[in-house]
Parts: C-alpha cells; structure tokens; sequence
C-alpha cells in the first residue's frame, strides 16, 4: 500500500496540482462532514477540473489579443434599439453556430459598438473553452503579405486552424491593392466550412469591390462569407458622435448660469 506521504509526490507528477494542495484541507473537511471515499475523491476531481478551466480561460484570453473589457455587460443596448440584446446573449451562450463553422457579421458605420459586440460574444466564446484570435484586418493582411514572401503562407494558415474562431475586425478599411485583397480572399477560401469567422466592417457588400480589385473574387469572398452566416446590421449614430453633442451641448448650457445664480440658488 502506498504511503500517505507520498501522495504529494505522486499527485504532482500526475500534474494534479489542484489536488496537491487540496487534498489534506479536504480530508479534514469528510472527516468532519463524514464524506465516504467516494464523496471525497469526487470533490478532488472537481476542484481538480475547475482549475484546469480557469487556466485554459486565462490562456485562451490572453492568445486571443481581444480589446480588454468590452463584455455584454459594458455594451450599452439602449444606443441600438434595433439589437435584441437576446440576439446576441444566444450567440455568446450557445456555441453551436461555431461548431457548424458559421460566420457572424456586423455591419455599420464607425463607432456604432461592432468591435465591441464581436469582443463580447469572443470572450463568451472563450469560457467555453472555445479558442478565439482577434485581429485588425489591415495587421493581418501584413503578416500575410510577409508570410506570402517568405513562402510559408501555407503554414501561416495551418496555424490559425487551430483556432476556431477568427475576429476579422474593420475589414472596409483594408487597402484595394491586388497583393493584399488576393491575400484576404486566400483566408476567406481557406476557412470556408472549416472555421468561423467574425467580421466588422463599415462597408455592406454593395461596396465590397472598393475592398477587392476584381469582380469575380468578390462575388466569391461574398459567397463563401454569406454561406451559413448571421448578419447583424446597426444603423445608430456614432457612439463617439454622441458623446461630442452630449459634451458641446453641456458645454454651451453651463454659461448660461452665472456666478451669482449659483450663489443665490446655493
């Protein structure tokens, strides 16, 4: 029989570190509570794998370079009338439009909250062990325009396959040149039926040729994006927008009462 104090030992090379520096607090706890064996070894197992999940949540968030603090939670629904916050709660809860490698698309103008709706659904996505990679579109097409030159472009793609889901953010702002939207297109073809893809972008399809130089590839891109896709369009005014009026118009009011009106009113 196995000594009790080697049980340490033995749980660290099995890499069980949650039972290694858990398993005495807790058998103080079933002799206490009167736990049987099993009772005992199934509250192991479980502090066991929820450490493992806090862990694969802290690694899968930081590899997935997604802007910091835009959650549901931050999103304010009341600016876009036309989002049923449900809509979206589904789409960061269940997980299964990831599975059938479907794409989610945002569309509108600049400011409007799409960066941050395709964060929070990324992060939502996240504690779900799903692994996300967040990327500005005009920074990857760079690194796939440099992969391309050095011949390893094929690999670069390989190692995105690992993740499931790709943020493929301000795609309207990539620069019309035949090098970096045949680069684009090359991504978009790779992942089709394979990967999801998340998109923002402030151009609707009628002016995806301002994106891709020739016709045929963008009814392409358009064509395998669209396939098995949700498209979300916003149409509120800019949040940024809204907040210069709010400042200007605060500003203009804040004159109108003088120092001797505060004075009397205090």
């Amino acid at each position: 029989m196995a000594r009790t104090e080697a049980l340490p030992v033995l749980l660290r090379q099995l890499r069980l570190s949650a039972m290694a520096q858990l398993w005495e607090p807790l058998l103080d706890l079933c002799e206490e509570e009167r736990w049987d064996p099993a009772q005992y070894l199934a509250a192991l197992c479980e502090h066991e794998l929820n450490e493992r999940q806090s862990r694969r949540i802290a690694r899968f968030t930081k590899e997935s370079h997604l802007p910091i603090g835009k959650t549901l939670s931050t999103f304010d629904f009341s600016q876009t009338p036309e989002i049923r916050p449900e809509k979206i709660e589904a789409l960061t809860r269940n997980s299964d439009w990831v599975k059938r490698a479907e794409n989610l698309l945002f569309f509108g103008p600049s400011g409007v909250g799409k960066t941050h709706l395709a964060a929070a659904i990324s992060h939502g996505l996240i504690e779900q062990s799903i692994r996300v990679r967040h990327f500005t579109t005009t920074a990857l097409v760079q690194e796939m325009q440099q992969a391309r030159a050095d011949l390893r472009l094929e690999n670069f793609l390989a190692k995105l396959d690992k993740y499931e889901v790709i943020v493929l953010d301000d795609l309207g702002y990539v620069k019309k040149s035949e090098a970096e939207t045949h680069v684009l297109f090359e991504l978009i073809a790779h992942r089709y039926e394979t990967g999801s893809i998340i998109i923002t972008s402030n151009q609707p399809f009628g002016e995806w040729d301002k994106i891709f130089t020739d016709p045929s590839m963008t009814v392409a891109a358009i064509d395998r994006v669209v396939h098995h896709a949700t498209i979300i369009e916003i149409a509120a005014d800019s949040y940024r927008k809204r907040q210069a009026i709010s400042h200007n118009c605060k500003s203009r009011l804040e004159p109108a009462i003088t120092p001797k009106k505060r004075k009397k009113e205090e």
